[in-house]
């Protein structure tokens, strides 16, 4: 189980190494190829209205979510999808062209129940290997009564 973690945590250190990074690199290859200022105008830009439709997207699924309570459903989707879009918001007010292609992936609801599904399967398999070492089984108490009172 400590491996596992280990790897988890090198995983983690190199995405926040990794990701400025590429981050950096795009913006110095995309400012070479449009200008400093058109750069900087761009990433504004993609932040701002990121996070508008990330904005119009999250009234959308609180709509949804409320729609789901009326029918007396539990509104998981929404929730989880809700907390994509303010994750994908995240991304967008992020400077770099990397995270706003994610970010913006993620507000497309699309590719957004893409991966909320692909994490679910993940989660649903990771899951049923953890429940191989479990094994079921019940107690009979009128049995355990009786021996109770013969000692």
């Amino acid at each position: 189980m400590q491996t596992q973690s280990k790897r988890q945590m090198n995983a983690v250190i190199l995405f926040i190494i990794c990701v400025p990074l590429i981050e950096v690199y795009l913006m110095i290859k995309v400012g070479g190829m449009i200008g400093t200022l058109n750069t900087i105008f761009l990433i504004f830009f993609t932040a701002i209205t990121g996070v508008f439709f990330a904005r119009l997207a999250g009234l959308s699924e609180i709509r949804s979510g409320f729609n789901q309570l009326i029918k007396k459903k539990i509104p998981i989707y929404e929730i989880i999808s809700g907390a994509a879009l303010a994750f994908a918001a995240l991304l967008l007010i992020t400077p770099g062209f990397l995270t706003d292609l994610i970010g913006l992936l993620l507000i497309i609801p699309v590719t957004r129940k893409y991966f909320i599904l692909s994490m679910a399967y993940k989660y649903r398999n990771k899951k049923a290997n953890n429940n191989e070492n479990i094994i079921e089984g019940s107690v009979d108490e009128t049995q355990q009564n009786h021996n109770n009172k013969d000692s």
